[in-house]
């Protein structure tokens, strides 16, 4: 008798927690106790999760996701008047094919991304003046974008301070590296062509990659495409678009400061394959160029060496971005 072999067994689904910051923002200290908790958890594994209950705007969601769309599908000349070869802190906008995140695969996406408005006098690396198209030609463009910037910069600052609470360290422990007029931030608005099946699986919407920074807040579209690595069963798993959430994921430098406590994870963005285009939009804060990232003290235990060497964040910047190019 044929002795059949048996059928693969899938890994379950990976579940990305999602966590109500509402009770936080409201200085509920039961409720505070209980997201810090689940935050140091979900940093732990998966090391992404979800945020609900913050005081970014639906109605600003909405109009900025309309206006991005109406920018990205001016014709490409148009766009390429703006594109971040002519900008020393790399702003304005990125064409397909640019980055390259994963070996053997160039991102198929267009970028278009901003950071706190400075002179190009006194600006140091990723610091200076926005490109913007013509109020003309991108309608209300700047103001949606600049007025999202602000409300992620302040939220951004939140989820640092619940880190910081997580970590066992003060809750302003952060302050300066996340809020700073001088901190290195910036908003990245990705368009990711629609693909046919086939083609999407040879392709990336973004290769897999971790993040340079130490904190991201991802607002996507209802499209989908995000995707996980689970480290233990080395497989990769879709991350749900939640109307109204935004995604956050631990970046790079705050590995180093957790000492592997807290540790950045690979994802990527498979091209859609639903005839439509993918929006997104990533909220990265990187710090101070000045500021040494090192372990934290209440994540070594005794007796325990840091892993990594001390570094600034301009140096590791310079070094990451150096190599995405």
């Amino acid at each position: 008798m044929a002795c059949n072999s048996p059928e693969p067994i899938s890994p379950p689904p990976l579940e990305i927690p999602v966590i109500d910051i509402s009770g936080y923002l409201r200085g509920e200290a039961s409720a505070t106790s209980a997201i810090v908790s689940s935050i140091a958890s979900a940093a732990r594994a998966p090391r992404f999760f979800q945020i609900t209950g913050h005081n970014v705007s639906p109605a600003l969601i909405a109009r900025l996701l309309t206006c991005l769309a109406a920018f990205f599908a001016l014709p490409l000349k148009t766009k390429n008047s703006i594109h971040r070869n002519k900008s020393s802190a790399l702003r304005g906008f990125e064409a397909v094919g640019e980055q390259r995140l994963e070996e053997g695969f160039s991102d198929c996406k267009e970028g278009f991304m901003v950071g706190p408005e400075r002179s190009a006098e006194d600006a140091r690396f990723l610091q200076g003046p926005n490109q913007w198209p013509k109020e003309t030609e991108a309608e209300g463009l700047k103001e949606a974008v600049l007025k999202y910037f602000s409300e992620m910069r302040a939220l951004s600052g939140t989820m640092f301070r619940l880190i910081a609470l997580s970590l066992g360290v003060d809750e302003h422990y952060f302050d300066e590296f996340a809020t700073s007029k001088d901190s290195i931030a910036n908003c990245r608005a990705h368009r990711y062509p629609p693909a046919s099946e086939e083609v999407a699986k040879n392709s990336r919407g973004i290769g897999a990659h971790t993040d340079f920074g130490a904190l991201t807040l991802l607002l996507q579209d209802k499209i989908g495409g995000l995707e996980v690595f689970h480290r233990p069963t080395q497989t990769w798993h879709p991350v749900e678009a939640l109307e109204g959430a935004f995604v956050v994921n631990v970046g790079d430098m705050l590995e180093r400061w957790t000492n592997n406590h807290y540790a950045s994870t690979l994802h990527r963005v498979i091209s859609p394959t639903s005839g439509q285009y993918r929006y997104s939009v990533a909220f990265f804060n990187e710090g101070l160029l000045d500021q040494v990232v090192e372990c934290i003290p209440t994540c070594l235990k005794q007796g325990d060496i840091p892993l990594y060497e001390p570094v600034s964040v301009e140096n590791h910047l310079r070094d990451r971005y150096g190599k995405s190019y």
